[in-house]
């Protein structure tokens, strides 16, 4: 049975040397594409095992005025700094992730929705995303956040089984899951639109029937949206040093194809890897990523990117740890995406997505024609793992299997 792993590619982009944007290696037309804003709250109550994401235990009382403070700095020194690449676009969707956001007040993410609105136009009706730990004390805010404009919650349900949520370092409790999706549900006169569970599967020492039947509680709650994903060892995390047993490749590969069984028969679709959704579920600010979208980033450690009108790609990231940023230290790092590493870059996202890629989206949006990789795709479709039209590329069952493997024939020689 095929191993599901994460992606594991390096990518090496060439850094930028000169002014904002580098000079380009010939001209290059690229269309716009819809613009996101991520926004990056650190903190966590404890640091779960499993987590490779940029987050930090909570030690005494959390600075939420002062972060929302450097949080406005932040995106004013983006929004001066890439002025030309933004001028007339509109934000798309607004995804507020961490660490655990729900830890700052209803008043705090108001007020912070607010002043963003203040210094760049919204789209009508965007999507706005926050995570949110299921533990009482941030459910009860719910109605607040919809109040303040968030219209999605996010919650990191992981399991409904006691020992597993211990083994995974989680706070909260199967009985505060359910009052957290209860709260999301009496949210909706308030403005919430609709709410996401995450849920793992693939956990220390978990049976099939086990998982099986996490998934079947997370589905009788009936969530618009369902992230079902696999655990996996990351570098630098608890369980990387202290291994714990993982079910094997079998048992993964029945999970995997029973839990898709009842997630269809209960009316969800598929639409990226590990996401699933009821009809108009899907999440529109990972779409925007997977669809290879621009999207601005502030906060700690948060990762952005964005397109010129002169042709340029950028990627960026801002400093990792609180003290540093909170200093007014916000960039850390800007990078070039070279023409050469453009190809990769763009079907690294595409192909998350089960819905086809349209060949006019590889152009317009890395300035490449469409025969710079036909010699690629060629060999990807006899060995199955694409289909082709005159206007698509549609990954295939066997390519969703071998994905990393597709991905690595688009690195550059």
């Amino acid at each position: 049975m095929p191993t599901f792993i994460s992606l594991q590619i390096s990518l090496k982009i060439r850094p930028l040397v000169v002014g904002i944007f580098p000079p380009m290696e010939h001209n290059v037309n690229l269309t716009l594409p819809p613009l996101s804003l991520y926004i990056h709250i650190p903190w966590c109550v404890q640091k779960c095992p499993y987590c490779d994401f940029n987050s930090h235990a909570q030690k005494g009382l959390i600075p939420e005025k002062e972060y929302i403070a450097h949080l406005l700095a932040d995106l004013e020194d983006d929004l001066q700094r890439y002025r030309n690449a933004i001028a007339g676009r509109k934000i798309h969707s607004i995804f507020i992730g961490g660490g655990t956001p729900s830890l700052f007040s209803a008043e705090g993410i108001a007020d912070l929705l607010a002043e963003i609105r203040q210094r760049i136009d919204f789209t009508p009706n965007l999507e706005i995303t926050l995570e949110a730990n299921p533990g009482t004390a941030e459910a009860e805010r719910f109605i607040g956040y919809a109040e303040g404009g968030v219209n999605r919650l996010s919650m990191g349900i992981q399991s409904f089984e006691p020992e597993k949520l211990l083994k995974l370092g989680r706070i909260h409790d199967a009985q505060e899951s359910l009052q957290a999706v209860d709260f999301a549900k009496k949210s909706a006169p308030a403005g919430l639109r609709s709410f996401n569970l995450d849920l793992m599967h693939g956990l220390p020492n978990q049976s099939v029937q086990q998982a099986l039947n996490d998934l079947r509680q997370a589905i009788n709650l009936a969530p618009p949206h369902l992230s079902w994903y696999q655990l996996t060892i990351e570098p630098n995390t608890m369980f990387y040093y202290r291994q714990p047993t993982l079910p094997d490749d079998d048992a993964l590969w029945a999970i995997f194809e029973q839990g898709h069984h009842l997630l269809t028969q209960a009316g969800y679709e598929q639409y990226e890897t590990s996401a699933y959704a009821k009809k108009g579920g899907q999440c529109q600010h990972n779409l925007n990523y997977w669809r290879f979208g621009d999207y601005l980033a502030i906060g700690c450690g948060a990762h952005g990117k964005i397109t010129a009108t002169t042709g340029e790609i950028l990627r960026f990231s801002k400093t990792k740890h609180p003290k540093g940023y909170m200093r007014g230290e916000y960039r850390y790092e800007e990078n070039a995406i070279a023409l050469a590493d453009r190809p990769f870059e763009f079907f690294m996202n595409r192909f998350r997505l089960l819905e086809a890629t349209p060949k006019a989206d590889f152009s317009a949006y890395t300035g490449l024609d469409v025969t710079e990789v036909q010699t690629t795709m060629e060999k990807a479709m006899e060995q199955g793992y694409l289909v082709e039209t005159p206007e698509h590329w549609q990954i295939t069952q066997q390519g969703k299997l071998f994905l990393n493997e597709l991905l690595e024939s688009f690195l550059p020689d």
